[in-house]
């Protein structure tokens, strides 16, 4: 492990992974409670499997950029700590499986190397920001919106109001009013707009609020048409500190922001939002686009022949797998990755490729595939030739045929069924039969292994999600089927009809029933048009035989992908991080926190000392309510609960109320003044809470 503490030239990156060594080794030693161990190693990316004894590591891509020597990196040490295979999710991240969690660690140190992070890819953090991968240079956008995706990613990167969150938080950029990034069904989701304001052209956002899928999705909530470019972090910070402290933290399935604001209203969320701005560093947080966007310079490839005649696949892959670039004389090429799975021998081939034909860089996608930009137009056989060479040149990217899938039960603790084998199976069965449809962009299949919608099956036209049904006293894989949901373009979205249950095997003959139909009745309507036309109904009644179980034979006892009979084996989700602590350790990862803020307070980081010292507070009156056997759901209610408790009736006396306390915190602005100010009380309040709990231990 030396080797990369005297290498890594990133201080804070250093002591993030020395950090990681040690709390594995307490882990081990018996020294850190399991489950907050767990919390801990996921906001680190290491995320435990299905399979006991290893981990899954998701490396986070802001945006799904990955330059050419950032993936050879990444084939590196998937080939020497992994198995070799890449997987691409749908937040734009690459995960590797099998990995030794004592491994860990050199992990990271290995792919910081080059500017490749895990650090809050899992966990109630900020997640990966995603945005439209064909930002830059798509022909309807008003402007680039990567070097404000970049903005964001970096400033919430470590930042500490976003480290134990209650549960995940996203944000997404799309690109133009398509709203390929998805914005309604984010946390927080930006659509680049332009607007007129004094004569002059002034680039903002509409932006998003509250969307969210899993087992019950939730449209996102228009907060505003126009937001200037500047105002667009300041409100993310505000939107996330008040998540922070009124979020749910006991009731994990209740977590997420979107029931918060169901449950407390838009208006009275965005009126906390409002009074929070005033604790905030920053008022204006303009980002620098110009100098991004002055360094975007188009390749001068080399060059490159084809000899040998390309034939009508190659005319396919032109027609779907070839996007027009608003730079003229250059294109993007779609490369289909079937369940975004490839391996390190294609990724360094790839790497080399655009790096001497292309601008150096791949994006990946929100549908697990993966796009090459600026690709001269004259070099688009020579690509096809190539990408064929490493059995990547499939026609059909971003169509029917092109089926996103969660890992499901293959490494996810909380699969059901199988979702990877059944979207295997379905894309044969488009490949065979309904070929046509490779060239059909506007019909979506989405799969999820269960109900927490990583495949993000809800959103699709034709959704399926892993379940389990009983026939007779048998339990055996089952998938939902969903129809209707789409994207409509420019926050509008809607979300699929839960239609029918049926065995997993009968999933194929599902899907041809379903195009069929379409088929012979739609009469030129697009799907959702249709859909709406018939009615869910006339979708359960075309299903029906398929879910009765009372017909089911041996053959659907087994799932997709296995050979032995199904038995339902669900683990402990680690979508996000957990909520149950024990006393010693809550009062030792308080005076971490705690630690962390004075040390701020030394390099000047007034407002991260503020909110450190305010959350190390925050779990040192968590762990006293613990120790009496009380507990709360939100960080609002810990407060509230502390002084009811403790204050009232004067077991504790702070010289007034905890939440006078704490809650300065977004009364005053973040100066040096107040920053000491606070830092000196919360040590004087933590001291007070200490010694309370060692006198209640030694009673």
């Amino acid at each position: 492990m030396q080797s990369f503490r005297t290498e890594l030239e990133n201080n804070i990156v250093e002591q993030d992974i020395i950090d990681l060594e040690k709390k594995i080794a307490l882990f081990k030693s018996g020294n850190i409670d399991e489950e907050k161990f767990r919390s801990l190693r996921l906001a680190r990316g290491v995320y435990g499997q299905r399979q006991p004894g290893v981990q899954m590591i998701r490396i986070k891509l802001p945006y799904g950029r990955v330059s050419s020597d950032q993936l050879r990196r990444i084939c590196k040490v998937s080939d020497e700590y992994s198995t070799g295979r890449l997987h691409i999710t749908t937040r734009q991240d690459i995960q590797i499986h099998y990995v030794s969690l004592d491994r860990t660690p050199e992990l990271w140190a290995e792919l910081e190397r080059d500017d490749v992070t895990i650090r809050e890819a899992c966990g109630n953090t900020v997640r990966n920001v995603t945005a439209s991968e064909n930002a830059g240079i798509d022909p309807n956008e008003p402007f680039d919106v990567t070097p404000y995706a970049d903005a964001v990613f970096k400033y919430f990167l470590r930042n500490p109001i976003s480290q134990e969150m209650g549960r995940k938080f996203k944000i997404s950029f799309s690109s133009s009013d398509e709203d390929t990034g998805l914005s309604y069904l984010h946390d927080l989701g930006f659509i680049p707009k332009v607007k007129v304001i004094d004569g002059q052209e002034v680039r903002g956002f509409k932006v998003m609020l509250g969307g969210g899928l899993g087992s019950q999705p939730r449209h996102a909530d228009v907060f505003s048409e126009f937001v200037e470019a500047d105002q667009i972090i300041p409100f993310a910070e505000a939107v996330i500190r008040i998540f922070d402290r009124h979020g749910e933290r006991a009731k994990r399935m209740k977590a997420r922001m979107k029931f918060l604001i169901k449950d407390m209203g838009v208006e009275a969320f965005l009126e906390l939002v409002e009074n929070e701005k005033k604790a905030l560093p920053f008022k204006s947080y303009p980002i620098d686009f110009e100098t991004y966007e002055a360094a975007q310079k188009l390749p001068d490839a080399p060059s490159a022949t084809v000899e040998e005649e390309l034939g009508l696949d190659f005319e396919h892959f032109k027609l779907t797998n070839v996007l027009p670039q608003k730079q003229k004389g250059y294109v993007s090429v779609g490369v289909r990755v079937s369940l975004g799975d490839f391996y390190t021998d294609q990724a360094r081939k790839l790497a080399d490729l655009v790096e001497k034909y292309a601008n150096a860089e791949v994006r990946f996608t929100l549908r697990q595939n993966f796009l090459i930009r600026d690709v001269r137009e004259d070099l688009v056989p020579y690509f096809y030739k190539e990408l064929k060479e490493l059995g990547l040149a499939s026609a059909g990217y971003n169509s029917l045929g092109d089926i996103t899938a969660c890992p499901g039960t293959d490494t996810c603790n909380l699969g059901i069924a199988s979702s990877t084998g059944i979207a295997a199976e379905l894309e044969k069965v488009i490949l065979a039969e309904y070929p046509q449809y490779l060239k059909n962009q506007e019909l979506v299949i989405k799969i999820s292994g269960c109900m927490n919608a990583c495949g993000q099956h809800n959103m699709a036209h034709i959704g399926f999600q892993g379940m389990s049904m009983k026939s007779g006293k048998v339990v055996i894989p089952a998938l939902q089927v969903l129809l209707g949901g789409g994207n409509m373009g420019d926050g509008n979205g809607r979300f699929a009809d839960k239609v029918t249950k049926i065995p997993s095997k009968r999933g194929p003959q599902a899907l041809r029933v379903l195009l069929d139909d379409f088929e012979a009745n739609a009469d030129g309507l697009d799907f959702l048009s249709y859909y709406d036309e018939k009615g869910q109904i006339y979708f359960y009644d075309l299903l029906k035989e398929l879910g009765d179980a009372s017909t089911v034979t041996p053959a659907d006892y087994v799932d997709w992908g296995n050979t032995e009979d199904y038995k339902i084996a669900v683990g402990v989700g680690e979508c996000a991080g957990v909520v149950l602590d024990l006393v010693a350790t809550l009062l030792l990862e308080a005076k971490e926190k705690i630690d962390i803020a004075q040390k701020c307070l030394e390099e000047g980081r007034w407002s991260d000392s503020i909110y450190h010292h305010y959350a190390g507070l925050i779990n040192a009156a968590k762990a006293i309510l613990l120790s009496e056997s009380l507990s709360a759901n939100s960080y609002a209610n810990i407060i509230a609960q502390f002084d009811e408790a403790f204050v009232a009736s004067g077991k504790i006396d702070l010289g007034g109320t905890f939440a006078e306390k704490i809650y300065q915190i977004n009364q005053n602005e973040p100066t040096e003044e107040f920053a000491r100010a606070y830092a000196n009380e919360t040590l004087e309040i933590y001291g007070l809470l200490k010694s309370y709990r060692e006198e209640e231990v030694t009673a």
